[in-house]
């Protein structure tokens, strides 16, 4: 029996962290940059994304991680752990990437290390992966997530040309959670509000999506956020409205009660899969 060809592993970029911004009450912003900077090769995607390295500081391991031969010499509660996020800008004269960081609580990993991290502490990643773009050609677009997707729905809505028209909706905690974006005219941005419903657990975005006035011609759909409430957005699309699977660039960026080790563990399992329905 052959077997796959193990997979080559990504190069890692090493950068430091420049400086913190709040955005919202529930949004840090930080810039990574540094000598290493000329190293990141941007693509041509809007929601391009990392894989940032987090590891123990007490092993006093040195980057970049060769994880496979890591694998060998330390217990599997050692190893260097991955999260995923968005690159939100890239800002080529200063040298920096921006990266978004959702804020709730000390709970999780990423948000408390981005809520703390000082200027100057070293940053290691892999990527950016990607695999959406807004296309010129087709009638409208619309757009869906929750703060998830906040930094790749706006990245897509900064570079539309003047003329697009669509519809963005965006899940948030309260108005306090709103963000300036640079949107075409044509283009209306929603925000809809859970209130004290934890993420994750509200069903705002789904019946905003699923009470929009359908517009006429060929639509390009961008729908990523929480896994559950994506696959009810899943079926909004391919079910009730017919769309064609090339039409949707649709995936969960994470699952309610799961950390993102187990959320993409169950990428491999019928629960953690969305896929248009079969007939």
């Amino acid at each position: 029996m052959n077997q796959r060809p193990a997979r080559k592993p990504k190069p890692q970029t090493i950068l430091e962290v420049l400086r913190r911004e709040q955005l919202t009450p529930h949004m840090v912003r930080l810039y990574l940059g540094g000598e290493n900077f000329a190293k990141f090769q941007a693509n041509e995607f809007t929601d391009p994304y990392i894989k940032l390295y987090f590891v123990n500081p007490a092993l006093g391991l040195e980057p970049p991680y060769d994880v496979a031969a890591l694998r060998e010499t330390l217990a599997p509660e050692d190893l260097p752990v991955t999260r995923t996020y968005t690159v939100r800008k890239v800002d080529a004269a200063e040298g920096s990437i921006a990266v978004d960081f959702v804020i709730h609580g000390e709970a999780g990993l990423a948000a408390p290390w981005a809520a703390n991290v000082q200027p100057g502490e070293q940053v290691v990643f892999a990527g950016p992966g990607g695999g959406y773009a807004p296309d010129a050609s087709v009638d409208w677009h619309l757009l869906a997530g929750d703060e998830s997707a906040l930094p790749a729905i706006a990245s897509a809505l900064e570079v539309m040309p003047g003329d697009a028209t669509g519809v963005a909706i965006i899940e948030v905690g309260s108005e306090a959670d709103e963000q300036p974006i640079d949107t075409p005219a044509g283009v209306e941005v929603r925000w809809v509000y859970r209130g004290e419903a934890e993420p994750g657990t509200s069903d705002v975005l789904v019946e905003a999506v699923r009470g929009l006035e359908w517009r006429d011609g060929r639509v390009q759909v961008f729908a990523h956020g929480e896994r559950e409430a994506i696959k009810q957005l899943r079926d909004v699309f391919f079910k009730e409205r017919g769309l064609e699977r090339g039409q949707v660039s649709i995936s969960g960026y994470w699952a309610y009660g799961s950390t993102e080790d187990k959320f993409q563990a169950e990428k491999r399992e019928p629960i953690g899969q969305i896929l248009p329905p079969t007939a």
